[in-house]
């Protein structure tokens, strides 16, 4: 934020002390408005304006809490949470953790967590037995959630641009059929269990740290996964065509694409 200053409140101050002192006011006046603008960030959206998207909500079924400044989910989420079906809170950037309570719908089907700071999700998360799709991208998670991977209809997981390193073996419970981890800081795939998503069609783990062996022999060939976007990571696209198991991956790859 920039406040600016007319050159024209300068013209009567022919001293360098006026100047400094009028600079000096300039300085002032811009920190008070600085600080009232985080204020109003860290207080997040006034009651009202929480009221008019729950009021919206129980006519639309769709909650959206996006760029609101919140540091927390406010508890007048419980009015509308059993019937939801679409929820939102990204661009927030100031959550840092979530009451389950406060998402519990046995009817959503999409929930967006992304743009904030979270690094955990409740283990109760895997309740949500109608979500479709999730999204907890551009957080500070450094592994993938287990409760993400029992969520029985998920379909689609946006997990990429966190800090995660590696995949629990719980990964091979996973339902989706498209994972997103790209930018990420993966150091291993974790495939002998990843082999086991056989809903999977999608992975993407574009710039990452993964080495070519990561995709072993037995997930290329006996996968169902049809498109892996794997560049910007430790190896060179001749090196990935050379893996054992290529070939059948390549048959899947092209049998998918005819089909579009």
């Amino acid at each position: 934020m920039k406040v600016k200053f007319s050159n024209s409140l300068y013209k009567d101050h022919s001293s360098l002390d006026d100047l400094l002192n009028m600079r000096s006011s300039d300085i002032y006046l811009g920190s008070l408005l600085f600080i009232f603008y985080l204020k109003k960030i860290k207080h997040g959206p006034s009651s009202s304006v929480i009221q008019r998207h729950l009021e919206t909500a129980q006519k639309s079924r769709v909650l959206q809490l996006r760029n609101c400044g919140m540091k927390i989910l406010p508890e007048q989420l419980q009015e509308v949470g059993i019937f939801l079906r679409h929820h939102s809170i990204s661009s927030n950037h100031w959550i840092i953790s979530i009451q389950f309570k406060l998402l519990m719908s046995l009817k959503l089907e999409v929930l967006d967590l992304s743009c904030n700071q979270l690094n955990s999700l409740p283990e109760s998360l895997a309740g949500l037995c109608s979500l479709k799709t999730l999204n907890i991208s551009k957080n500070k998670f450094v592994h993938l959630p287990v409760c993400v991977c029992h969520l029985s209809e998920l379909n689609i997981l946006d997990a990429s641009s966190n800090l995660i390193e590696f995949l629990p073996d719980e990964v091979k419970f996973l339902k989706t059929s498209e994972l997103n981890l790209n930018q990420n800081r993966l150091n291993s795939l974790n495939a002998t269990n990843l082999v086991h998503c056989e809903a999977l069609r999608t992975l993407r783990v574009e710039e990452n740290c993964l080495n070519k062996t990561d995709f072993i022999s037995d997930f290329l060939s006996n996968s169902n996964v049809s498109l892996i976007a794997y560049a910007g990571n430790l190896f060179q696209d001749k090196d990935f065509q050379n893996l054992p198991g290529y070939e059948e991956y390549q048959n899947r790859y092209t049998a998918t694409k005819r089909k579009m």
